[in-house]
């Protein structure tokens, strides 16, 4: 196992929850780039679509947070698992499937060592969850990820578009606001030597301000359909947030890639 770029336990915890599981206008990271998925079920819409899901497909969602997606994609019919390495996040998971009755195996584990073989039909690995540690290991997440996937098994990312996360940068940021006065107030740093997109948030909840640090690696699209094909997936292609071919006015990157 590698060295962890920043603390996870720290950041994804319940003051994350508290800021940005609370729907439709919750905050993005880094520049503002609008709101990619309004409304709860256009997220679900467009990996049904891009993935080509249908009932009784297994399907893993990688690094699956609070549980939203594969929540919906449960109500859907497909057999979800979730897998995430945060405890908390997995709680709110749980309790959310539980409210809609569906059945969701929820999992606490590491992308970089994932515990199955040929498992799943579809990964879907959505809202930015990829690209927290050094490139090779970044890169052999990819590996695991086909690993997993069954013989003609295709993958859907969920990533930052570069160019447009570029024209919107900014120096600073308040990231979020609540009307009791709870705050995020994040400090941007992009290396453009290593594309790394560093972040030392303020968190300031209840009177109380704390301070935390992240990294998430930025890529553009030739980039991460190299490492695709490196890790054996084929038919790299990209879209944007409404399903189009990808283009600079995209908020988000959905790369897809199948297995052969």
């Amino acid at each position: 196992m590698t060295t962890d770029l920043f603390d996870a336990a720290a950041m994804y915890d319940e003051d994350y929850l508290h800021f940005f599981a609370s729907g439709a206008d919750a905050p993005t990271h880094g520049p503002v780039v609008g709101t990619a998925y309004p409304g709860r079920s256009a997220a679900a819409d467009l990996v049904w679509q891009l993935l080509d899901l249908e009932p009784g497909m297994t399907v893993l969602d990688l690094a699956c947070g609070h549980g939203v997606l594969a929540n919906a994609l449960a109500a859907r019919g497909c057999r979800v698992t979730g897998l995430d390495s945060s405890a908390v996040f997995l709680e709110r998971a749980r309790a959310g499937a539980a409210a809609m009755a569906v059945d969701v195996e929820y999992v606490c584990g590491d992308m970089r060592d994932l515990p199955w073989s040929s498992r799943f039909d579809r990964v879907v690995n959505w809202t930015t969850a990829f690209g927290y540690f050094e490139d090779p290991t970044n890169r052999a997440v990819l590996a695991e990820i086909a690993r997993v996937l069954r013989s003609g098994g295709r993958l859907a990312m969920d990533l930052d578009n570069l160019t447009k996360f570029l024209m919107s940068y900014t120096p600073s940021r308040i990231t979020a606001t609540r009307d009791n006065g709870d705050m995020l107030v994040d400090r941007h740093h992009l290396d453009p030597l290593t594309g790394r997109f560093e972040v030392v948030r303020t968190v300031v909840r209840d009177g109380r301000a704390r301070r935390l640090a992240f990294v998430k690696r930025l890529f553009a699209f030739p980039e991460l359909r190299d490492w695709c094909t490196a890790a054996g997936f084929i038919d790299v292609t990209g879209y944007g947030e409404d399903g189009r071919p990808l283009s600079i006015d995209h908020n988000r990157m959905v790369v897809i890639a199948d297995l052969p």
